[in-house]
């Protein structure tokens, strides 16, 4: 007999495709279909480009930013490394001075090691209890040679929303270039890229009810970033991400972003009333703590410290419930959270932490269930 499968609350890891953007992904595989490649000169080559245009202008205007400057890529990995890598390449004779911080996602740390090996001066920013980064430090270690600073909008394992445009600001005004990996917040709290001064911001669609495999990086002209392609060989997207365009998975992330232009002010309602049910469900218990805090943290991720319990047998008893113990990442790792560890976090504290996500497709009755599933774990 199948088992039943669990309720699903991992919609920071990933998010189930919504039905639409499915029906608009089919019209553009088949022979019947926008099939073409979109840099031909032929009719299915038009129909294609039409459709690629359209998506672009559907991205764009989630973000209130302007169609030429969205560059399609394989996902907010492949945008951070264009974007990181870019930068510094570009503009090494300005300076080899890079900063992060430690809590960032792994394409952002991995590819700043890659830059140290080259010569690269990196300084890490260290993030306080809640996962925020500390303003005057920021502008403490930002030096003349600095030419990037790359900030997580929303952190992927606690939901904290780092104040962006205060740090943006900062960096602007030493005349540095400002990179933002936004793959958690893209679709989940507004962002306008007229206002918001940014330089560089990534986004993956799998985060926002889009298909794997796409993602894109806006590259701002205000001032005018300029960057060092990291693939070569076609001169696709603006020559500066080569490889002949998906379309299907291109129509699908603009459909996400249409609908998410439309629904995403009701979304989060709905979701921040879930998650506040959630949390007043199981605050009570006393092996019950919260890593960070709600009012700083996106509406659709909850990290919580089951103190004291053994990891692996909460888990066991909530066999029903698809729940992440980090970052989908860092899964192959038996380590504990790199993030919570950064919080200030035991590894004893970051192993029996557990983060709960949720999304578009999450019920009332499910949010009860886990709750009644919770609470009887923690008293077994």
């Amino acid at each position: 007999m199948t088992k039943p499968m669990p309720i699903y609350f991992d919609y920071a890891a990933t998010t189930p495709v919504d039905p639409r953007v499915a029906e608009q992904m089919s019209h553009c595989l088949l022979r019947d279909g926008f099939f073409g490649n979109a840099h031909s000169n032929h009719a299915f080559g038009e129909q294609a480009k039409i459709r690629i245009e359209k998506a672009r202008e559907y991205v764009a205007a989630l973000l209130r930013a302007v169609p030429r400057n969205i560059i399609f890529t394989a996902g907010a990995t492949e945008a951070n490394n264009l974007a990181i890598k870019g930068v510094s390449h570009f503009y090494k004779s300005r300076g080899m001075h890079i900063v992060t911080a430690n809590t960032e996602h792994k394409s952002v740390l991995e590819t700043y090691q890659s830059l140290e090996q080259e010569g690269f001066s990196v300084s890490y920013l260290k993030a306080d209890q809640n996962g925020l980064i500390d303003i005057d430090i920021l502008k403490s270690v930002i030096r003349k040679d600095t030419i990037l600073v790359s900030i997580m909008h929303v952190n992927n394992e606690t939901g904290v929303i780092q104040d962006i445009e205060s740090i943006a600001k900062i960096v602007r005004a030493h005349g540095s270039f400002i990179h933002v990996d936004a793959a958690q917040s893209v679709g989940k709290i507004p962002i306008d890229l007229q206002q918001l001064p940014v330089d560089l911001l990534s986004f993956s669609g799998h985060k926002m009810y889009g298909p794997k495999g796409i993602g894109a990086l806006y590259i701002g002209d205000n001032p005018r970033v300029r960057l060092s392609p990291q693939l070569l060989g076609g001169g696709q997207e603006r020559k500066l991400r080569a490889g002949t365009l998906a379309t299907h998975q291109i129509v699908g992330l603009g459909e996400a972003c249409r609908i998410l232009t439309q629904s995403m002010h009701t979304e989060i309602q709905t979701i921040r009333k879930l998650r506040d049910c959630f949390w007043a469900g199981i605050q009570d218990l006393p092996q019950v703590l919260l890593n960070g805090q709600l009012t700083a943290s996106l509406p659709n991720i909850i990290n919580i410290q089951f103190r004291g319990l053994v990891k692996d047998a909460l888990l066991k008893n909530l066999e029903g419930i698809a729940v992440s113990t980090g970052s989908a990442c860092n899964s192959m790792t038996i380590e504990p959270s790199y993030v919570l560890r950064a919080m200030g976090l035991t590894d004893n504290e970051a192993d029996c932490s557990l983060r709960f996500s949720f999304g578009r497709y999450t019920t009332a009755a499910e949010i009860e269930t886990a709750i009644q599933c919770i609470r009887a774990a923690v008293k077994s």
